[in-house]
């Protein structure tokens, strides 16, 4: 991406701008906590992973500010795509996917592929292609933003996502769809938000579910977060301190693309970026050792 330009910014610029940033603290710090992972996210190529666009959310955008390849087809037209149970296949919302691309889908994570999905998608493709995990609650979000906590402190897809003295937000879109866990005994939840449970009925955030050989994350909202609140005077300090205090040194010219950024926007992007490079590495790594 090309940060020098002489147009001024908006609002998709300076998100574009927060997630580099984030991406390259989520990659320096990936390779010196967990060198392993790190080879495994450079090791991917483009047949690695499948995105389906959607025109709400853009995780592939993420994807991007990793420099991690990838390959994308439009909904509908998924089924001209040979899937294999060592790709990750991503839907993005709204997720409207035909029925036969269900069954697709179904069969390909049974057989060992992972599936990741975002907000709508919960209506759309998980509870068709996996009924009896998680629902739509029927209680829609208004356009919020509420604080997160990891749960699982020990899974590898948590790795580095949340420090002690972190305090990042999650981006609600207006109409986000709440996860109601049906079966607690087979869905996992990652990341939760007390907040989210006490303004819309639940906590989960991020949660992940086996299903055959294979596996399913999903998160609400938007993955690709367009926006955070800066609540305190420390979400007020600058990307810079924040990368800083994480280990990393910004080079010049990314220091100079981020300096009307603020803590608050870059970490709300690095915790993302972190996350999706945590998944990303743990499939590449388990698809090389099969």
């Amino acid at each position: 991406m090309n940060f020098f330009n002489d147009s001024p910014p908006n609002d998709a610029d300076k998100t574009q701008r927060a997630y580099s940033a984030g991406a390259n603290i989520a990659r320096n710090r990936m390779s010196t906590e967990a060198p392993l992972a790190a080879e495994a996210l450079a090791a991917i190529q483009e047949s690695d992973i499948v995105v389906v666009t959607g025109c709400y959310d853009h995780v592939e955008r993420v994807l991007g500010a990793l420099d991690v390849p990838y390959q994308t087809v439009g909904p509908g037209l998924l089924r001209q795509v040979r899937l294999r149970p060592d790709q990750m296949v991503v839907v993005n919302c709204p997720g409207k996917l035909t029925g036969p691309e269900i069954v697709q889908i179904r069969d390909f994570v049974a057989a060992g592929g992972t599936l990741f999905t975002t907000d709508w998608a919960l209506r759309n493709v998980i509870e068709p292609a996996f009924p009896g995990y998680i629902e739509y609650n029927d209680n829609a979000t208004t356009d919020d933003v509420v604080r997160i906590d990891v749960v699982d402190t020990n899974s590898p897809y948590l790795q580095g996502v949340l420090d002690s003295d972190d305090d990042p937000q999650w981006w609600l879109e207006g109409s986000s769809y709440p996860i109601r866990i049906i079966d607690a005994d087979r869905v996992r939840v990652l990341i939760r938000s007390r907040e989210l449970g006490e303004k819309y009925g639940e906590e989960p955030v991020a949660v992940v579910f086996e299903y055959g050989k294979g596996e399913v994350f999903h998160m609400i909202s938007h993955y690709y977060l367009q926006r955070a609140e800066l609540r305190n005077d420390r979400h007020a300090q600058t990307a810079e301190s924040y990368a800083m205090s994480k280990g990393v040194n910004f080079s010049p010219g990314m220091a100079n693309a981020v300096a009307d950024i603020k803590l608050g926007e870059v970490e709300a992007a690095a915790t993302s970026s972190r996350l999706i490079a945590n998944i990303l590495a743990d499939k590449k790594r388990r698809g090389t050792k099969d």
